[in-house]
């Protein structure tokens, strides 16, 4: 790693969704999308207009929606474009930090879908840091961080 050019791994080889979304609200969500495959550098064999209401479609979006600005969607839609911005440019590894932390039961349960589908059936490594108990169960494997503990010096 150490001689390895991070910005270009990072750019390139992961996705990462943002616990706020990080989305920028003056774009639409095809913009939004397209923005994140244009800072990966990486070519495509359609155009990207047409990738982004495919990614619509896998994260369960209406493909009208790819015209809508992001401050006109709910939080569960925000999250779902955020999913199609970090997948757009097929990164191997998929972070996403507390991705159902404001979401409802039911939205929540959507998300794991679209993060189980992405690790079962397009072998993608996704890694998700979270609170949620019920998150936790829906995973494969969970790493669970303990506490540090204070040391009291003398």
């Amino acid at each position: 790693m150490a001689k390895q050019d991070r910005y270009g791994y990072r750019s390139h080889d992961i996705g990462v969704i943002f616990q706020s979304f990080n989305l920028l609200p003056s774009l639409t969500v095809s913009e939004n999308i397209i923005l994140s495959m244009d800072a990966s550098g990486k070519t495509f064999d359609r155009p990207k207009k047409e990738l982004a209401q495919d990614l619509l479609q896998q994260v369960h979006l209406p493909p009208e929606y790819a015209n809508e600005r992001i401050l006109h969607l709910s939080g569960g839609e925000q999250q779902r474009v955020a999913i199609a911005r970090a997948i757009g440019y097929h990164p191997e590894v998929i972070i996403a930090d507390e991705p159902t932390g404001n979401l409802d039961m039911t939205t929540q349960s959507d998300i794991m879908g679209i993060f189980r589908s992405l690790a079962h059936e397009q072998n993608r490594c996704v890694i998700i840091v979270t609170h949620s108990p019920q998150v936790a169960d829906a995973s494969d494997d969970v790493f669970e961080l303990a506490p540090l503990q204070r040391r009291r010096k003398r």
